[in-house]
C-alpha cells in the first residue's frame, strides 16, 4: 500500500489526539471530573478506527461496487430511522443521531460514504453517455437530491453540503459536460437561498458572519470567540495547553472549533503544520486516483479525497471566519466516535486502492 498516504493518516490522527487532550481538558473536568475525559474516548475510537482501517486495507476495493447499491439502501433506511420518534436522537437541535450514549453513530455520516460508493459504480459504467441526461446523469441526480433531502430533514446543512459538494465533484470527474454544472449550479444557489430563507436561525447565521458584533452575545458569539482564539496566537501561540478560550467561552472547544484552540495553543507555524499535512493527504489522494488504470477505483478515490478535502475547508473556512458557521468537524482532529471512525475507514479503502497503482 502506499506508505506516504499511511503516514499522513497517522500523523494527522496522532495531531489530534494531542489537540484533543487539550482543547477538552477543561469541559472534561467540569463536566464528567476527568480531565482527560475526551482524549481517553477519542483514543478509544482511534484505535477502533485504526483496526477497522487495517482491516479494509487488505479488503478488495472492488467489494464496494459490488455491494454499492446494498449499501446505498442501508443507508437510506437509517435515514429514514433517525426521523422516527423514539429511535433518532436530538442533540444541539438536530436530530440526528442513533444509538445510547457512546455507541452513537451518525446515519448521516454512512451516507456519505455510500453515496461516494454508489456514484463511483454507476459513474464509472455510464462513461460513454455521461453527457446525455436521461440516460447517464437522470439516475445519480435523484439518488443525490434524495439523499440531500433526508440529511435536510434532520436538519444538518453542514452533512448535506459536504456530501453534495463531493458528488458533483464526482460528477465532474466522471465527464459530465460543463453546461450541466452551469444549470445545477443556478438551481442549488436558488435551493440554498430558500433554505436559509426558510429557517431563522440560518438567516441569524448570515448575518454574524457578515458583521458577528451586531450579536455578540447571540449568533455572533461563536465566531467572535473563535478569532478572539485565533488572533492572538502570534506564531509561537500561548503553549501547548495554554488556551484561555477553553476556559467556558468557546463552547465546546475540543469538537467544531477545535482548530481555533489549536492555533491559540501553537500559533502560526501549529496551524501550518496541520494545513500541510491536509493538503499532502489531498495531494496524495489524487496522485494514487491518478495512478489507477481502473475507472472505478478512480473514481471512489476522488471521491473519498473529495470529501475529505470539501469537509477541511469549510471547517477552517468556519473557525477563521471566511464562512458561515456550520455544524461540520475537522477531519481526524475534532472529537467524535463516528466521524473518526468513518474517516479512518475511508482511508483504509483509499489504501486498499493504492495496491493497485501502476
Amino acid at each position: 500500500m502506499d506508505k506516504v498516504f499511511l503516514l499522513l493518516v497517522l500523523l494527522l490522527t496522532g495531531t489530534g489526539l494531542f489537540m484533543v487532550a487539550s482543547a477538552g481538558e477543561v469541559w472534561g473536568q467540569f463536566n464528567y471530573g476527568n480531565s482527560f475525559y475526551f482524549v481517553e474516548r477519542q483514543a478509544l475510537f482511534a484505535g477502533v478506527g485504526l483496526i477497522a482501517m487495517s482491516f479494509f486495507a487488505k479488503l478488495p476495493y472492488l467489494f464496494w461496487k459490488q455491494y454499492a447499491s446494498v449499501g446505498l439502501a442501508a443507508a437510506f433506511l437509517l435515514l429514514i430511522a433517525v426521523l422516527i420518534p423514539g429511535i433518532g436522537m436530538v442533540r444541539n437541535g438536530s436530530q440526528s443521531w442513533i444509538g445510547v450514549g457512546a455507541l452513537s453513530f451518525q446515519p448521516s455520516e454512512w451516507m456519505k460514504m455510500a453515496l461516494v460508493f454508489y456514484l463511483a459504480a454507476i459513474l464509472s459504467e455510464r462513461k460513454k453517455v455521461i453527457h446525455l441526461f436521461w440516460k447517464g446523469l437522470f439516475t445519480p441526480l435523484v439518488t443525490i437530491g434524495a439523499a440531500f433531502g433526508f440529511i435536510m430533514l434532520q436538519p444538518d446543512l453542514g452533512t448535506a453540503a459536504v456530501m453534495g459538494g463531493t458528488a458533483f465533484l464526482l460528477l465532474f470527474s466522471a465527464g459530465a459536460p460543463i453546461r450541466f454544472f452551469a444549470t445545477i449550479g443556478a438551481l442549488a444557489i436558488s435551493g440554498l437561498v430558500l433554505l436559509i430563507a426558510s429557517a431563522p436561525y440560518r438567516i441569524k447565521r448570515i448575518t454574524a458572519y457578515l458583521d458577528p458584533w451586531s450579536d455578540p452575545l447571540g449568533s455572533g458569539f461563536q465566531i467572535i470567540q473563535s478569532l478572539y482564539a485565533v488572533g492572538p496566537g502570534g506564531l509561537f501561540g500561548h503553549g501547548y495547553g495554554e488556551s484561555r478560550q477553553k476556559y467556558y467561552y468557546l463552547p465546546e472547544p475540543q469538537t467544531d472549533f477545535i482548530f481555533a484552540i489549536w492555533t491559540e495553543e501553537t500559533g502560526f507555524l501549529g496551524a501550518l503544520w496541520v494545513i500541510i499535512l491536509f493538503f499532502l493527504l489531498i495531494w496524495r489522494g489524487i496522485y494514487i486516483a491518478m495512478r489507477l488504470d481502473d475507472p472505478f477505483g478512480t473514481l471512489l478515490v476522488f471521491g473519498l479525497t473529495g470529501m475529505l478535502s470539501l469537509q477541511s475547508f469549510i471547517n477552517l473556512g468556519v473557525v477563521t471566519g471566511l464562512i458561515p458557521v456550520t455544524g461540520v468537524t475537522l477531519p481526524f482532529l475534532s472529537y467524535g466516535g463516528s466521524s473518526l471512525t468513518m474517516t479512518l475507514l475511508l482511508a483504509g479503502i483509499v489504501l486498499s486502492t493504492s495496491r493497485h497503482m501502476r
